[in-house]
């Protein structure tokens, strides 16, 4: 006969956990179980994860470090749990999220279902057309940093179950492991890739952000995605007034506004002709700055969002390393299947907003790309780079779904502009 358990934990909870978990795929904690390992014993694992959390004796792992470069050469270090303890994770966060995502302030687009970067882009793109100025906020280590204590102090607000609330302070607490094997103990952060972790900053900028602006600055509009943020206001002092009280803030909730990439903004176009240090800002991978628009009179500059240059930078390495012209041993739709899944995700990102922006600085790239290959591949195009692209537009005529970019851009007689 099962022993009596400590909390209750319905089963279906953590199976429902599970399948979540598996959709999301990631890699391997320090156990070195993957996905399919857990799932090749998965009856008896998912019964460990519900008894010993039923039973109060489950402890989380050491959560292992994976060091990612960030494209300014530094590194961005990323908790890894283990698949079990990401059930566990997702089974309070499948508990807690309902609670409290619809209190959460309509300006933050982070971690939310039904919300998405675009939103909060395409909102931003909105109100930088109405307010002249931006504070570009930057959090210093946001994630490395937060308190525990003001975070349990927030989950207490909408929670008193009791397992619960211990679970979540002993993932607050869990060691971190690195490549070498050593553990460290953690007094403050959430690891940046646990199930739990976007929530718990979610909560904690709720409160330490979010209603602190509403409460202060009624009149001032933002948007936020996480620990992203940017500020609007209507000129350079009540701008430089709100960032003043933004350090005090941040200081108060342990935090630290960084120095060099917080800033403020002079959203600059055709109109707004003043001359100001700072005329371009960085908000999820897109670049907001004075363009060329087209409107019903003609061209005109507008203040507006595209592709980054530090984006640009990223994927143009990435298509180079792919060498296109020199794969010429396999055939055209092996070599479209091969990198279609990462142009459609590129377009599908960044070509939300200034998509001819993408196509000259990324696309192109594979256009030419895929010149030379036709001209190494075949004898026929061999040195004729302009016979190779009319070959490639009539390919693109008979079957445009081949190449996930040739469906974007459409010349005057129909044929696609960017083969």
């Amino acid at each position: 006969m099962e022993k009596v358990k400590s909390f209750v934990i319905d089963k279906r909870l953590v199976a429902e956990a599970w399948k979540r978990v598996k959709a999301n795929r990631g890699v391997a904690g320090v156990d070195n179980v993957s996905i399919e390992d857990f799932e090749a014993n998965l009856e008896n694992n998912l019964y460990k994860v519900w008894n010993r959390m039923s039973s109060g004796s489950y402890f989380p792992p050491p959560v292992k470090v994976v060091e990612i470069p960030k494209s300014d050469g530094k590194i961005r270090k990323l908790g890894v749990p283990t698949v079990g303890d990401r059930v566990a994770q997702m089974v309070v966060k499948m508990l807690l999220e309902p609670k409290v995502d619809p209190l959460f302030h309509e300006n933050s687009y982070g971690y939310r279902k039904g919300r998405s970067a675009h939103q909060a882009l395409a909102k931003t793109r909105e109100r930088c057309w109405s307010c002249d100025w931006v504070i570009d906020l930057d959090i210093k280590g946001f994630f490395d940093n937060l308190k525990h204590d003001l975070v349990m102090k927030a989950v207490r607000k909408h929670t008193d179950i009791p397992w619960v609330l211990m679970y979540i302070q002993r993932w607050l607490e869990a060691p971190t492991q690195d490549s070498t094997g050593i553990s460290e103990k953690r007094t403050k952060g959430t690891p940046q890739g646990g199930v739990i972790s976007p929530l718990l900053a979610n909560l904690f900028m709720h409160y330490a952000f979010d209603q602190w602006m509403s409460r202060e600055f009624t009149t001032i509009k933002f948007e936020r995605y996480a620990d992203d943020v940017v500020i609007h206001a209507v000129s350079e002092a009540q701008a430089n007034f709100i960032l003043n009280a933004l350090h005090a803030r941040m200081r108060d909730c342990g935090l630290a506004l960084h120095p060099d990439k917080t800033k403020i903004v002079y959203c600059q176009d055709g109109k707004r002709k003043r001359k100001y240090h700072n005329t371009k800002f960085d908000f999820l991978v897109y670049t907001f700055e004075k363009r060329s628009a087209k409107g019903p009179f003609g061209l005109f500059l507008s203040f507006l969002p595209a592709v980054s240059d530090k984006a640009v930078r990223k994927i143009s390495e990435e298509i180079r390393s792919w060498r296109i012209s020199s794969i010429t041993h396999i055939s055209m739709a092996e070599l479209a299947n091969k990198i279609n899944p990462k142009v459609r995700g590129w377009i599908n990102y960044y070509g939300k907003f200034s998509k001819s922006i993408l196509h000259n600085k990324v696309i192109n790239l594979i256009v030419r790309g895929l010149e030379r290959w036709a001209t190494r591949k075949y004898k026929s195009l061999k040195r004729r780079p302009k016979k190779a692209r009319q070959w490639l537009a009539e390919i693109a005529k008979r079957d445009p779904k081949l190449f996930s970019h040739w469906l974007l851009w459409k010349n005057n007689d129909g044929t696609t502009g960017a083969v």
